[in-house]
């Protein structure tokens, strides 16, 4: 919220990305719905989740190191900083309501992986499949990128291949004695 030179709370929604729907409905809750500055954040924020926004945002988006397609999410009270995590959440498809769930139900900043995962089915979260069948597919060609699915995949790993390889060409680690 930002305050008029009145003194008055105007609604206010900022959203970096082009994801219009998103910030329409964070807009929506504050100004239509009185909804308050978490629950506009939570909202805007699930709408990309559900649409998927560019590919790369909720369900069906970039897959970890073993392929599988895992959700970070993170959301702050603004006026507490307090903060709620999850990372590396498996096969719950939303992310930023178990992060709210995180804040207001935890003494925790942070969960990851099988905790975050556990911590969201206890409190009542559906388990579902994140994968998608057009799962990181690029729009023109139809084809998994190969920055992303490089030779590494054969060996359960999708690191970008960096060239030079900074195996070869990292300094040596100096040690004290």
């Amino acid at each position: 919220m930002m305050t008029s030179s009145t003194g008055a709370n105007l609604p206010l929604v900022i959203n970096t990305w082009p994801f219009t729907n998103a910030t329409e409905k964070a807009w929506a809750v504050l100004s239509v719905e009185e909804g308050g500055v978490l629950d506009a954040v939570e909202q805007g924020c699930a709408v990309c989740e559900r649409e998927q926004c560019d590919g790369t945002v909720g369900y069906g988006g970039s897959p970890d190191e073993h392929g599988e397609t895992t959700l970070d999410a993170l959301i702050m009270d603004g006026a507490t900083h307090d903060v709620g995590a999850v990372a590396a959440l498996r096969q719950v498809k939303d992310a930023i309501s178990v992060a709210r769930h995180v804040l207001h139900y935890t003494d925790h900043t942070l969960l990851v992986g099988s905790q975050a995962t556990e911590f969201a089915l206890s409190m009542g979260f559906k388990q579902e499949n994140l994968t998608t069948p057009t799962d990181n597919l690029d729009a023109s060609s139809g084809e998994k990128p190969s920055r992303i699915f490089s030779t590494a995949t054969k060996a359960g790993r999708s690191r970008i291949m960096t060239s030079p390889s900074p195996v070869a060409t990292a300094p040596p680690i100096l040690r004290s004695t």
